[in-house]
Parts: structure tokens; sequence; C-alpha cells
């Protein structure tokens, strides 16, 4: 008994939570297992033993090329950018402390499809289209801090100013379209649905070294502040955060993530919205659940890509899934919330 108690005085002040790591570790492990069944997904099916062994360096040559050479960076990719989406998503929820704050509904996102979207009408390649996203949603990010002015936003407030955002980059993406030629079009509504195919290392690489480089940021600097933040704002100032700093470093981190995410994949919807609130569910405790919500975004956008393959006689845009199973979701969770008399 009285190690027990021991044991969580001391998880608790290391903020490790058993239950957290517990959703984390089997998020991890059932992304793992569907990366497994992905990487055999194709014209040339690969058994799951052969995939574990070719990842082992133990298969033929056919099938270390397509596992190594097709299929694993389009799988790194869809992890990736689940975790991106994910990170974002949860410090998005945090700052407004409402579960209908991401990245799709306060204009992040739109920011980079209409940045990405401009590209595309006028011809340029991947790389201008990939910048002009990150760009973009940087750009969605600041224009939502200067709508703020000097006391910043917070609560509905960002939403409502989100979503109206949201709507006037929705409609100059309208009167982009109406503009590019039909191939051009074409091109511009896969982008915007969210899709992974054809994706290799030069979408999966740059966007490892951003999570690398931010994730540190966002869960060593940001994290424990924006568990005090979601307590209120004078709260949080009477125990020492600097709210100012803290609102403006963690929403232009999570909007260069959600950016990049974009960049790499387009607007995949509702993942940033899921994920965190799944994972805040199953681990019951406060704050942005950071960790248990990136191994979610991950299992939530493998498993997405890998219905998506099975979807039909052909492969369908991992963006139609997470599309739809996003949207009934975000119709329970605003009855849910409804119900509660949160809305």
């Amino acid at each position: 008994m009285t190690t027990t108690v021991l044991d969580k005085s001391i998880g608790s002040r290391v903020g490790i939570r058993p239950r957290a790591v517990t959703v984390g570790i089997a998020a991890a492990v059932g992304t793992a297992v569907i990366s497994v069944f992905t990487l055999g997904t194709g014209e040339y099916p690969i058994a799951p033993a052969d995939v574990v062994r070719t990842l082992l360096g133990q298969g033929t040559t056919a099938q270390d090329f397509i596992v190594n050479e097709l299929r694993l960076p389009r799988l790194i990719t869809a992890i990736v950018v689940g975790m991106c989406l994910a990170a974002g998503g949860a410090v998005f929820q945090s700052l407004v402390r409402n579960p209908l704050g991401s990245p799709d509904v306060l204009g992040i996102t739109n920011g980079a499809s209409t940045a990405a979207l401009t590209v595309v009408i006028l011809g340029g390649s991947s790389t201008q289209l990939s910048l002009a996203a990150v760009a973009g949603g940087l750009a969605a990010a600041l224009l939502i801090q200067v709508i703020g002015g000097k006391h910043g936003l917070h609560g509905y407030r960002f939403i409502l100013c989100g979503i109206g955002l949201a709507a006037i980059l929705n409609g100059i993406s309208g009167y982009l379209l109406t503009r590019g030629i039909q191939m051009e079009n074409a091109r511009a509504m896969l982008w915007l649905t969210g899709s992974l195919d054809g994706r290799d290392w030069q979408q999966a690489g740059p966007l490892l070294i951003v999570l690398a480089v931010t994730l540190p940021i966002l869960l060593l600097a940001c994290g424990p502040g924006l568990r005090i933040l979601e307590m209120g704002d004078d709260a949080a100032s009477a125990l020492g955060v600097p709210v100012k700093v803290l609102r403006t470093g963690a929403l232009f981190t999570a909007a260069l993530l959600v950016s990049c995410a974009a960049a790499a994949a387009g607007p995949v919807a509702f993942v940033a919205l899921i994920a965190p609130h799944l994972a805040k569910r199953l681990t019951r405790a406060p704050g942005p659940n950071l960790v248990p919500s990136l191994a979610t975004g991950a299992l939530l956008l493998v498993g997405a890509d890998w219905l998506a393959q099975h979807a039909g006689d052909s492969a369908l845009p991992v963006g139609v899934v997470t599309g739809a199973v996003g949207g009934a979701y975000l119709v329970w969770l605003l009855t849910t919330e409804r119900k509660a008399g949160r809305i």
C-alpha cells in the first residue's frame, strides 16, 4: 500500500500518468500493426510476415524495393502527418479550452489551402506548393493574432473569429477554382481532399525534421504552461505563467505543424479535431495530453489510409475517409456538448 502511494506521488511530481502511458503505448502498438498490413497492401501484395522480414533486411530484392523504396515513405508521411495534426489540434483545443478548437475550424488549415491553391492555379511546382501552404497557415495564425489585439483571443471569441476567417478563405478558394483550367482544377481538388498518393522521402524527410524541432518546444516549453492556462488566464498569471508569450508561442508552433502537414499531404480533415479529443477522453487527464494525442493521431491517419486503400476497386484519397468518419464524430461531439450545456 505504501509503495503504491509512493509510486503515484513520484509519477505525479514528474508528470507521468500511468493511464496516459497506457493509451500512448496501445496507440503506438496499433499503429505498428496496421503499418505492417499497409506495407503489404498494393498491386503486389506481401504477407505480413514477409513485410516484417523485409523491414529487418531479410526480404528478397523485389520485396525490399517495394516495401522500403515505394511504400515505406508513404507510411512514414502518414504517421508524421497524423502526429503533426494531432499535436496542433491538442494545442488549439487547450488554448481555446474547447473540444471544437481545431485548425480545421479556426482557419489555419484554410490559410494553408488557399495559399497552396493559388500556386496550383498558377501552375507552380510541388516545392512552391509546399512552401505556399506553410506560409499560408502561418499568415492565418498571424491574422488571428492581429484580430485578437493586445488582449488576445481565447474561448468562443477565438472560435468565432476562426470560423469567420475560414469562411473568407473558403470564398477566395472558390473564386480561384473558377479561374483555373480543368487540369489545374483536378490537381487542386485532389490536393484539397488530402491524399498520400505518390508521397516519398521528399515530403517525409522535411516533415520529420520539423516535428523533431518543434516537439521539444511543445512538450517542454509549452505543455506545462498550457495545462495551467486551462485554469484561466488570471489563475495562470498568478502562478507565474507568461500568458501572452505562451499563447503566442504555442499558437505559431501549432500553426507551423499543421501547415507543414498540409504541405506534405494536403488539408486532411478532422484528424486534428478527433485525435486530441479521443486522447483526452481515454486518458481522463487535464491539459493538452500531447504524447497520447501524437500516438492517437498517427493511429487514426494510418488506419484511415489502410481503409482508403481497401474501400473499393480503386484506392480513395485518405481525406475522403477522415472526412466521413470525422464528420460523423463532429455531429456526435456537438450533440454531446449540447446535452452537457457547454454549447
